[in-house]
């Protein structure tokens, strides 16, 4: 890996040379492979397991294209350059008044000569062809253009996974191929891509039998008179969308919700399901429960995103806390505010920036505190250096304070207080938020957070205590659950960790979920027989594959790998470890559903509508899932980088504003009602 021969360098940078890893400088996704296979990364070009980077500037990726379309240039083999050099000899000499070749034929044999059987082009004409081939390909991006522009289309659906392959799949059809009408695509290929989503919803189910499941309902209130409630169901090969439901007025009553919630079970299949996860509101704890009494083998869990959220902001309440957060919020407002202050920003920390916005809020306040102290040096050198001191911005006062405030010690001792008490928490956050299975490492989460924060204050109990309790107050009350505790346990990595302690509590929750789990009498007593196995790591579960498993393999993929002499067991933990804890990841775009549920539409319309979500929801999340290649990874919590991208901070699904293809419904199933 030569890195100054190749322009790619500029937007990548080597991570290990041993293993040719490199990092994007864009979207900081890591991989092996070297600069070439970057490359393709950054031309948004879909090659074996390269996901296309979506950060990427469109002049670099439009410059890596160019690159990568330019043909390799092939070895000329000795014989024939033995052959030019004859022939240059020979050029040569009639030109100086040598020998003359007779131009009909060549060699012994009188075959014809290589320079008229095999005629080159002439130094002008192939740039004609290039020119030609480019204006075409000019001409076909302008009119992609000008449909994007004619009918509103947000630019970021350049970025979705069936961009590209609409087009190659038009380009393999050739010359003449008419594009899908109007009245096809509302119709029959929308049936048809809806039966594509129902057969992957039946594959869906297979996987439910092995794994089980987890409903999610996500709620959405505009704050007056509209609240409306998003079903959908997570497994470890992805997340299945299934209905909204107008709850406007019912949001407050637990029986209803209960019902609800009933008819999804019922819906998805009891024995589907591992757990239910809704809101922390008092009419859902209560509607939870009683969905807990009515069957027994299913758990009620509330958001954990959303409770540890809740915890980084009950810290952020403490005064020094909230006033060193507040004087962050200060620093980059104004630098933010100004797009000259904002640019040598980002040229002084090397193209990082402060702020992640689509991270909830005080998620986001942390976060920049955090990118605030990271960059300490950089920023003070910034306010410092004379491009700075001979601007007209630096003689302001808001600049002044700006200024003060970064050369205060105060501050920087209270900045460095506060990213060190929070990053343990946003580590855990960072780890539950999404749809992947991290059922087995809240528990443990939960108490390392714990620990870093007592070793940060070196164990004097005034200083760690009161971030304690704020933990404790809403892990205990709200978050805690027997099937957190009893993931921990069945979890590998964790329960034969010798630095770890499994304590009473753990072992308690794992007895009370193996009784829920456990539905008949023999599945308890096969339990109690193979319980000593995993406990002592006896047969398989002993093998020296097996212990490297521990870390290596995701608890999930570890129990389906060695868990088979013990095969009760094996598919409890297998269902437990499967199960993600959050519900708020999605960036669900709210008026879609408002906009079915806004309007008082005939059944017709209505089916018709809840079709088009439905197939657009579900291709949004399958290309959520396909971007991280459905695979489960097990999680470490030294290499958890927080900087990297959130699956909170993806885009959300585009609105469906348009509902003019409902205006040519048979008269007959408009009027009716």
């Amino acid at each position: 890996m030569v890195r100054g021969r190749d322009a790619c360098w500029e937007h990548c940078v080597l991570v290990d040379a041993t293993r040719q890893k490199v990092r994007c400088n864009y979207c900081h996704r890591e991989f092996s492979g070297g600069v070439y296979r970057m490359k393709f990364h950054l031309a948004q070009i879909k090659n074996k397991d390269i996901i296309p980077c979506g950060e990427v500037p469109d002049d670099v990726r439009d410059h890596i294209q160019s690159i990568l379309s330019i043909p390799k240039k092939r070895k000329t083999p000795k014989k024939q350059k033995v052959d030019r050099a004859a022939n240059g000899q020979q050029n040569s000499s009639s030109a100086s008044g040598g020998l003359h070749p007779n131009h009909g034929s060549s060699g012994q044999h009188g075959s014809t000569c290589p320079s008229l059987l095999f005629p080159r082009p002439s130094p002008s004409a192939q740039p004609v062809v290039d020119d030609a081939l480019k204006q075409k390909q000019d001409n076909a991006d302008k009119k992609i253009a000008l449909f994007f522009l004619h009918n509103s289309i947000a630019f970021s659906a350049a970025k979705s996974m069936y961009y590209q392959e609409m087009f190659d799949a038009v380009a393999e059809c050739g010359v003449g191929y008419k594009a899908p009408s109007y009245e096809k695509l509302r119709s029959t290929l929308l049936e048809k891509v809806k039966g594509d989503i129902h057969d992957l919803y039946k594959k869906y189910r297979d996987e439910w039998k092995e794994t089980g499941c987890t409903v999610l309902c996500d709620s959405w209130s505009d704050g007056r008179t509209k609240s409306i409630l998003v079903i959908s169901v997570a497994c470890p090969k992805g997340t299945l969308y299934l209905k909204s439901v107008d709850i406007s007025g019912h949001e407050d009553d637990a029986n209803y919700l209960f019902e609800l919630l009933v008819s999804i079970v019922l819906e998805v299949g009891v024995e589907n399901v591992i757990q239910v996860i809704t809101d922390n509101a008092a009419s859902y704890v209560y509607a939870g429960r009683l969905l807990m009494a009515k069957y027994s083998s299913l758990f009620w869990s509330p958001c954990a995103s959303y409770c540890i959220d809740k915890m980084l902001e009950d810290i952020s309440k403490l005064e020094w806390v909230g006033t060193v957060l507040e004087e962050a919020n200060t620093i980059t407002r104004y630098i933010y505010d100004h797009s000259w202050t904002v640019n040598m920003m980002r040229k002084f920390t090397g193209g990082r920036d402060l702020v992640r916005p689509r991270i909830t809020r005080f998620v986001s306040n942390y976060l920049s505190l955090r990118a605030i102290v990271i960059q300490e040096d950089n920023l003070k050198h910034m306010f410092s250096h004379s491009e700075w001191l001979s601007s007209i911005h630096s003689r302001r006062p808001d600049a002044q304070v700006i200024k003060s405030l970064l050369f205060q010690d105060r501050f920087w001792k209270f900045a460095h207080e506060a990213v060190s008490v929070s990053e343990p928490l946003v580590k855990i956050l960072r780890i539950v938020d999404g749809d992947m299975p991290a059922m087995g490492y809240i528990y443990e989460g939960i108490e390392r957070a714990k620990a870093a924060i007592k070793a940060f204050y070196k164990g004097i109990e005034e200083k760690y205590m009161p971030i304690w309790d704020i933990i404790d107050q809403r892990w205990n009350i709200q978050l805690h659950s027997p099937l957190h505790a009893a993931a921990a346990f069945l979890n590998p990595s964790i329960f034969y960790n010798p630095n770890f302690k499994i304590d009473l509590r753990m072992r308690n929750g794992f007895q009370e979920a193996m009784i829920k789990m456990a539905t008949s009498d023999k599945d308890k007593v096969e339990i109690t027989k193979e319980h000593p196995m995993f406990i002592n790591a006896q047969g398989a579960l002993g093998t020296d594959f097996a212990i490297m498993g521990r870390t290596m393999n995701s608890p999930g993929d570890w129990w389906a790998a060695y868990g088979y002499e013990i095969p009760t067991l094996q598919r409890v933990a297998i269902r437990i470890l499967s199960q993600p804890c959050s519900s708020h990841w999605c960036r669900w775009n709210w008026s879609t559903f408002e906009s079915i549920h806004s309007k008082k539409r005939n059944k017709m319309e209505l089916e018709k509508l809840n079709d088009l979500v439905f197939v657009h929801c579900n291709l949004w999340l399958e290309s959520i899932s396909q971007s991280r290649n459905g695979k489960c990874k097990p999680i470490i919590h030294d290499e958890i980088d927080v900087n990297s991208e959130w699956p909170t901070e993806l885009e959300s699904s585009t609105p469906l504003l348009d509902n003019s293809w409902l205006d040519n419904l048979p008269l007959e199933c408009r009027d009716s009602t």
